[in-house]
């Protein structure tokens, strides 16, 4: 582990070397394509039997077939394996999380006359099923299970599904399963990365096909969802993570560096930013990360250490709060946190980012765990047209419409001339006088 934090100056780089600084260890999964093509190929022709080889070569796993379905049994043991402080703590924050998603809700149906007679509007339903993955690479993540199982059970998915890959001890993290009971999930199974999208895909013994998969992951479960994305809805791009810390000259450097360390301990897979134009300010962060990886474990200070020195971490310096907007809005993070004592202001000037937390009293942590909106975000740079996870990733909208004799009888010629001047005769005809005719003339 190294005690240095790099340091990218605009005004010293190339334009090619600040792109370098804007690409994600996602950007290129073709490595990852070649190599999960034969998992997902066993998973489809053996099924179950693939999934349990597959743990045991990935994840150390050791388990039986008959046990890849977790039981009514042990998730209420799971409970005994939890502090009640933390089970409180894992209600409060689905408490949270649940009321922020149903303010998403829509109106699930409306309508309104566009012309006289002509009545349109629209009808919202749930999707029919939905797989939800929560990774344990490098930890468990009850906290995703939550983010990705609660607006799909406010939405009213009739079919929710948890995978989330075994532990050594070829179990599932109790924490995630105390989650999945939380959030009113029961279906939960051990399957891992490719062969987790695969199992989905297709449908094993065990595992029932679903027609759509959210949640984050690793190259391989991108990879995997990019193959099978013909098969089944992938879901919004969601890897490693990523975020920028923004500061202004306002903003206090202590709290700047503590900040830029919070996504930076995910992985050395993460991208993380600390960007300003205050040379005193990323002089002083610079000396005080460092100082903070003192107080952490050696494995995650060192996931932060390779982070934040190399070309997708560090600090960003810029000349002007201007640069500093644009390289934001290139760079469109999954997490974005403003510090200043103003941060409205610069609030306006942010036109790509998944998610932005204003302030000093908003470190990125508390967005992670249990302020409600849902920190299953987009990254490497899908900010740009893509949103957050939430009630409408498990919603679709159908169009409804119906036209009285009096809509018909002006839309109709219209309609014909339209459909005439393209070169569609049955269009034409269904609108013209042979619908009249066909009507008997009523």
């Amino acid at each position: 582990m190294t005690d240095q934090v790099a340091l990218h100056d605009l005004s010293l780089i190339t334009p090619q070397q600040r792109a370098q600084l804007l690409l994600r260890v996602e950007d290129d999964l073709g490595p990852f394509i070649d190599k999960v093509r034969p998992i997902i190929e066993a998973v489809k022709n053996e099924g179950d039997a693939a999934l349990v080889r597959f743990a045991a070569q990935f994840d150390g796993a050791e388990f039986d077939i008959s046990t890849l379905a977790a039981t009514r049994a042990e998730i209420e043991a799971a409970y005994d394996q939890l502090d009640a402080a933390f089970i409180d703590v894992l209600r409060y924050a689905a408490d949270n999380i649940r009321r922020f998603h149903k303010r998403q809700m829509p109106e699930l149906e409306w309508s309104m006359e566009i012309r006289p007679g002509a009545v349109v509007g629209e009808r919202f339903t749930p999707i029919d099923s939905v797989a939800c993955y929560s990774p344990r690479g490098k930890g468990s993540f009850p906290s995703v299970t939550l983010m990705s199982t609660i607006p799909a059970v406010v939405a009213g998915v009739p079919q929710i599904i948890v995978l989330t890959p075994p532990g050594p001890d070829g179990k599932i993290d109790p924490a995630t399963l105390v989650a999945c009971d939380i959030a009113g999930v029961s279906e939960i199974y051990k399957a891992g990365g490719a062969q987790a999208v695969a199992a989905v895909a297709y449908g094993t013994q065990t595992i029932p096909r679903c027609v759509k998969i959210e949640g984050p992951g690793s190259p391989w479960l991108a990879a995997a969802k990019a193959v099978l994305s013909n098969r089944i809805d992938p879901g919004m791009p969601a890897g490693p993570s990523e975020a920028i810390v923004f500061a202004d000259e306002s903003a206090t450097a202590q709290v700047a560096a503590l900040d830029t360390i919070i996504e930076s301990e995910h992985g050395d897979d993460s991208s993380v930013f600390l960007v300003t134009s205050s040379v005193a300010l990323a002089k002083e962060a610079q000396a005080a990360i460092p100082e903070f990886w003192k107080s952490m474990s050696t494995e995650r200070a060192g996931y932060s250490s390779a982070v934040l020195n190399s070309r997708s971490g560090g600090i960003v310096l810029c000349a002007d709060e201007q640069q500093a907007y644009d390289f934001i809005n290139d760079y469109a993070p999954e997490h974005l946190q403003i510090l200043s004592q103003a941060p409205e202001r610069h609030v306006g000037h942010i036109r790509n980012a998944s998610e932005i937390l204003l302030g000093e009293d908003t470190p990125g942590s508390i967005a992670n765990y249990m302020m409600g909106p849902n920190c299953v975000l987009p990254t490497s740079g899908a900010a740009k047209t893509r949103s957050p996870l939430g009630v409408m990733n498990f919603l679709k909208a159908c169009s409804v419409g119906k036209l009285d004799r009096t809509a018909l009888q002006e839309m109709g010629p219209k309609t014909e001339i339209f459909a005439t001047y393209e070169g569609f005769d049955a269009h034409a005809n269904a609108v013209g006088a042979m619908r009249a005719k066909a009507r008997g003339n009523t």
